[in-house]
């Protein structure tokens, strides 16, 4: 089992869909409190592996725990270790016909019995955590893109869960309302007390937030440290990931990291 002070260990992982090896020989440690960026170029992977944390994709390979914990494989203890865990999708996921209100209030009356009266204060808090008590009667079509990701937020938090994922959770946001967002990020993990995993392509913005920052590219792990480091980094597919190069050994073709994973994988 995982020693007390790690969140999530990932040991010799390999991640396929279908017939296609997306992931293969990850190892990673993500240590309780921190706040973790995993980058890379767009369809190599990020959010694959948010999906094999959740257990809704299980290693073709190799082991993953969570919370101190392998990922169970029966849905009722998968259920049970889910509620640990908040994730904010990258398309927010409120349901449209629910105020911003009631999409927080909605994992409270799913998986709880307490009465209505706690669960309306429990989202006043929760709302008021990201700064849009005032918007709690208001519908999705009535919010900016910016509020309804700080509404999502909320709503991944209403069970306290002590790990949070975040699937790009700048995209589609303007600078403003991205620095909004990845200041509530640090914020809530230092005052909650979370581990928070940030899956991005915006190295600028999670930067300065991170504690660590994991890089993957034609199909693996190819860094794994601290945002300084990262920085200092002159691995070939670092600098070009970090100066956005169209050239060089991330490979501007989709296809040709595929025959590498394939290859990696046989």
């Amino acid at each position: 089992m995982s020693a007390p002070s790690i969140a999530v260990r990932v040991s010799g992982v390999r991640l396929d869909r279908g017939d296609r090896t997306i992931l293969r020989g990850i190892d990673l440690t993500v240590p309780r409190g921190s706040v973790t960026a995993v980058l890379g170029p767009s369809g190599c992977g990020k959010s694959t592996l948010l999906a094999a944390l959740t257990g809704e994709l299980e290693p073709a390979a190799g082991a993953v725990e969570v919370l101190g914990q392998p990922v169970p494989k029966r849905k009722r203890e998968l259920l049970e270790l889910r509620k640990n865990i908040g994730v904010l999708l990258q398309g927010n996921g409120l349901l449209t016909d629910l105020t911003a209100a009631e999409n927080v209030a909605l994992p409270l009356r799913t998986h709880t019995d307490l009465p209505p009266a706690v669960i309306r204060r429990l989202v006043e808090m929760k709302l008021h955590a990201v700064g849009l008590r005032a918007a709690a009667d208001l519908y999705p079509r009535e919010l900016s893109g910016g509020m309804a990701r700080r509404v999502a937020l909320a709503r991944a938090l209403a069970l306290d869960p002590p790990l949070m994922l975040y699937d790009e959770p700048l995209t589609g946001l303007d600078p403003i309302a991205s620095g909004v967002i990845m200041s509530l990020i640090s914020g809530l993990n230092d005052s909650l007390g979370l581990t928070s995993i940030v899956v991005t392509h915006h190295v600028r913005e999670s930067l300065p937030i991170a504690d660590r920052a994991v890089v993957i590219a034609n199909g693996g792990i190819v860094f794994d440290g601290t945002p300084a480091e990262l920085e200092a980094s002159a691995d070939p597919l670092v600098r070009q990931f970090l100066r956005g190069e169209p050239d060089g050994p991330i490979p501007f073709d989709s296809r040709a990291s595929d025959a590498g994973a394939r290859t990696g994988a046989a």
